[in-house]
């Protein structure tokens, strides 16, 4: 089959871009605004843009609480998500009134973090805190400004529970993060393998 998306001509009950552009891994990015104000949501358009300095991004269907917070402060935190905390994620995602903590709402502890202001989800194996560098507003193929919103962040302190580091490396296996597929599906990441580049071959 071929559609064109902005058509929305594919003939099928959900369109399945997002089951192509999959897995995706979830950025459960915390935020506080000027005022203080703690937001917690999961993003899953969301990964690694940058190897040193360490640098993410994740991004925005509208100029959300996320997005808002982090324009006025220019700091959050991405939360690695996991199986056991899957459930909570979820809750996060709910659309709620800014003023609700959704650390509060979905069960979860605040932890301070070192160098941003924004707390980290404390039962999160994982977390980086970053700083923004530039929020984009993208930008249609005809030119136009789109409600979606791009943020870049300086990754500038890495939390790492420790009993997932074996042999000096991290265990993703166990750690279990979990990714967004499609529709309503979600994987998870239980099983590892590993490939050699050609390059490093001839070495």
């Amino acid at each position: 089959m071929f559609y064109e998306p902005i058509k929305r001509n594919h003939g099928l009950p959900h369109d399945p871009f997002k089951a192509i552009v999959a897995p995706r891994p979830i950025g459960w990015i915390s935020s506080v605004d000027k005022a203080g104000k703690v937001n917690l949501a999961p993003y899953s358009f969301f990964n690694g843009v940058a190897t040193f300095p360490p640098m993410v991004m994740f991004a925005s269907d509208g100029f959300k609480d996320s997005v808002r917070n982090i324009s006025e402060t220019m700091e959050f935190v991405c939360n690695l998500a996991t199986w056991d905390l899957r459930e909570a994620m979820n809750k996060t995602s709910e659309s709620v009134p800014h003023e609700i903590n959704e650390f509060e709402l979905a069960g979860l502890t605040q932890a301070a973090s070192k160098l941003v202001a924004p707390p980290r989800v404390a039962e999160s194996p994982c977390a980086l805190e970053c700083k923004a560098t530039q929020i984009v507003q993208m930008r249609g193929a005809d030119g136009s400004a789109r409600d979606n919103y791009v943020t870049f962040g300086e990754v500038v302190g890495v939390h790492i529970d420790e009993k997932y580091i074996e042999n000096g490396i991290l265990n993703a296996a166990a750690l279990k993060p979990i990714a967004r597929l499609g529709y309503r599906d979600y994987s998870v990441v239980t099983e590892l393998f590993q490939m050699v580049r050609p390059d490093e071959k001839r070495r």
